[in-house]
């Protein structure tokens, strides 16, 4: 075997412009599939952190009404059979496996009566948040200070606000210490919070920009135990899962949500948990974008095609050429195994160089591919290993023939060629 694969070598260094050509077909459809599939790889990777995030393995699950998310107006009465989160459910969904912290929160999306001096102010949301919100949420305190024990003991009527909050309502200003009226009800802002290391989804398009981006002008916490103050006791609260990992955000979603459903009345059929199911989403999403691609792939692959029967056709010259070669080794003993392996040898050699040659392009043509349309790329090493063995299969499959041919070759009239 390794005698065969030294004489391959030899023969293609011998020829090294035939080799070249025949090669080029090999070389062109690997290195089209190569390119191909790293811009869907990439491509994947980038909708899948886009719309997770890097780092922030969480869930939402809210309470949904008729498959449209439930919320609570200062109009509307609390429905019947949806109990607050206690702490024993929330106990039972951190012992899942999946989950790694926990959070419950009651909102107000574009509140009413709510003033800062002689401002009022809207489209921003009120949430009142447990001890764990900001730490499940991977949130960190910017300016001022964090929630203590005592301010919910003691029902302290602070606030603290998000970054996007603090710089549209406080431009070039500290918030700390800045009082919102919220109905009539004085809060005292003591911190600012930003996310610990803040993604930004990559934004190459209308389409991308639609998907990703939320411009929202933030969010006033106040202590859970303060809501009662200006809204109602035991309102319906949505809930927030830290899964493990990333790959565990279905499964901490779906396992919470079962939990949390399990606790509303069995009369309250129109109200109930969802998790926001981001893995599928995503694949939706990729789904979509490889239709596409993978068309280029059966177009790339057309000239593997071409370059299998480019190799067929060199190999059938070659054993022409070498019939008296093979006559001579046959007269001297070789049996018709060892002339088949050396000529397949010889074919699978010539395209995996070439396979090899092809992902090395590929790769090449890859970065070029990104830097000239702004396209993530991810190179697959499986893909990669991939493509060299299915070169080296067509190597044996179109090399078969001319290897067969030789094999068969009557001894006597191939010496008496010339």
């Amino acid at each position: 075997m390794f005698e065969n694969i030294r004489l391959s070598f030899q023969g293609i260094w011998s020829h090294k412009m035939r080799s070249f050509l025949t090669m080029l077909g090999i070389i062109i459809g690997i290195a089209s599939i190569i390119s191909i599939v790293s811009t869907i790889k990439g491509t994947n990777d980038e909708i899948k952190n886009n719309l997770i995030g890097a780092g922030n393995n969480t869930v939402q699950i809210k309470l949904e009404e008729n498959g449209f998310e439930y919320s609570v107006s200062d109009g509307t009465e609390l429905p019947f059979g949806v109990p607050e989160v206690t702490e024993k459910v929330k106990k039972e969904i951190l012992e899942l496996d999946s989950v790694e912290n926990v959070t419950c929160y009651t909102e107000r999306k574009n509140p009413e009566q709510v003033f800062y001096r002689n401002q009022s102010l809207a489209e921003f949301a009120v949430r009142g948040i447990d001890t764990n919100y900001f730490t499940t949420n991977g949130y960190i305190i910017r300016t001022g200070r964090n929630f203590r024990t005592d301010d919910l003991k003691r029902f302290r009527k602070v606030l603290i606000v998000d970054d996007e909050l603090a710089e549209n309502l406080f431009p070039g200003e500290s918030p700390i210490g800045k009082v919102i009226e919220i109905r009539k009800v004085p809060f005292t802002i003591i911190g600012s919070v930003k996310k610990a290391g803040k993604f930004q989804p990559r934004i190459s398009s209308i389409a991308d920009y639609k998907a990703y981006t939320t411009n929202t002008p933030g969010n006033l916490y106040m202590p859970k135990a303060c809501w009662p103050v200006t809204y109602f006791y035991d309102e319906p609260e949505h809930v927030i899962v830290k899964a493990v990992s990333v790959d565990d955000m279905e499964a901490a979603g779906r396992e919470a949500e079962k939990i949390l459903n399990a606790t509303i009345s069995p009369k309250q059929t129109a109200l109930k948990y969802k998790a926001d199911d981001v893995l599928k989403r995503a694949k939706d999403m990729q789904n979509l974008s490889e239709a596409s691609n993978k068309q280029l792939i059966w177009i790339a692959s057309i000239s593997l095609l071409v370059g299998g029967i480019g190799v067929m056709n060199i190999m059938l010259v070659s054993v022409t050429e070498r019939t008296s070669e093979i006559g001579l080794k046959k007269a001297i003993g070789a049996r018709k195994g060892a002339i088949l392996w050396q000529f397949l040898t010889e074919a699978a050699v010539l395209t995996s160089t070439g396979g090899l040659i092809g992902v090395i392009a590929g790769i090449a043509m890859a970065q070029v591919i990104s830097q000239v349309s702004q396209v993530a790329v991810s190179i697959s090493v499986p893909a990669s290993v991939a493509a060299v063995l299915f070169s080296m299969a067509i190597g044996i499959v179109f090399g078969l023939l001319p290897s067969v041919k030789a094999a068969n070759l009557d001894p006597i009239e191939a010496l008496r060629r010339e």
